[in-house]
């Protein structure tokens, strides 16, 4: 077997439900899962297990539930002795990554992606997000340049072949996707978020995110890690707080990190988190690698399975 790759989902692979049979059924699982509970300003059993409140779709709650889940689900796969060769995460899941890297430990990982959470929850404003089906990157550029006559509108996601996720000023990205046919895209679907993140449009958010960044001392990584920022493996000579903090305003490079793992000698990919949403990415870019999830007791138990054979 090559080496074994760690990614860990972002924003948007929450559903309610999501951890309970980990946190039911596993210890160490559970007491993570009660630190973060008491470190934040909501009762993230009740969000997680039930939200009847209808919460969980909202970034300021989004965000620490992900990161808690994905660091339950890790710890997990550490007791049953499996280790990853580099990590990655989407998005948000960049700081699971960063987390399993012990760039900060699990409570300083709460404490800054809920404050991530609460800062791009409330820097949405009108923006939007839309994904385009059926595009490449240059054609895609070329539709985003055409329809920023109508405001901001840029790449945000570079998911997968096909797969490119645009965000900016809702009036140029609701424009971008009516011209969008015209360019060739199959579909250009808006998305269900509440802003235009990975774009210009999240700089003074990044900023602001950056103070709190500076005041804590952060490790350099122990793994190898791949940043969305580069779409590559992360250096020591970079300075990584100002990579953290481009992350939010500045495109996903998801595409390019798979294909740079799997140039390292990765051919084993295990999503860590809720949902299979990377999973599908991997898939798109890559059909000849294993791909695995813990995202629960029966998947963890399946991945586990799948690797001692």
């Amino acid at each position: 077997m090559g080496k074994v790759a760690f990614l860990f989902s972002g924003q948007g692979a929450q559903y309610v439900g999501m951890g309970k049979s980990l946190y039911e059924q596993n210890p160490t699982a559970r007491q993570l899962f009660n630190q973060a509970n008491d470190l934040l300003s909501f009762d993230l059993k009740e969000l997680c297990f039930e939200d009847s409140q209808n919460l969980i779709n909202q970034t300021a709650y989004t965000q620490p539930a992900i990161f808690t889940i994905s660091q339950m689900a890790l710890a997990t796969l550490k007791e049953a002795g499996i280790k990853p060769d580099v990590v990655a995460g989407f998005s948000l899941g960049e700081y699971s990554a960063l987390c399993a890297a012990d760039v900060f430990s699990f409570t300083e990982g709460v404490e800054l992606v809920a404050k991530r959470g609460e800062l791009m929850g409330v820097a949405s404003g009108d923006g939007k997000m839309a994904a385009l089906l059926g595009l490449d990157v240059e054609k895609a550029t070329a539709l985003c340049s055409e329809a920023s006559s109508k405001g901001v509108v840029e790449l945000a996601n570079l998911n997968c072949p096909g797969q490119i996720v645009i965000g900016g000023e809702a009036e140029a990205v609701n424009y971008a996707c009516e011209l969008a046919k015209g360019y060739g895209a199959k579909r250009a679907l808006i998305l269900p978020v509440s802003g235009p993140f990975h774009t210009s449009l999240l700089k003074e958010t990044a900023q602001n995110f950056g103070q709190l960044l500076k005041m804590k001392n952060l490790n350099q990584p122990k793994l190898p890690i791949v940043l969305n920022v580069l779409g590559d493996f992360y250096h020591h000579d970079l300075s990584l707080i100002d990579l953290m903090i481009k992350q939010m305003a500045t495109s996903v490079k998801w595409e390019a990190s798979i294909k740079k793992m799997i140039e390292d000698g990765v051919d084993t990919f295990i999503e860590i988190g809720p949902g299979k949403t990377l999973s599908g990415f991997v898939k798109k870019i890559d059909r000849s690698v294993k791909i695995l999830n813990v995202e629960d007791v029966a998947s963890l138990e399946a991945t586990i399975k799948a690797l001692q054979n």
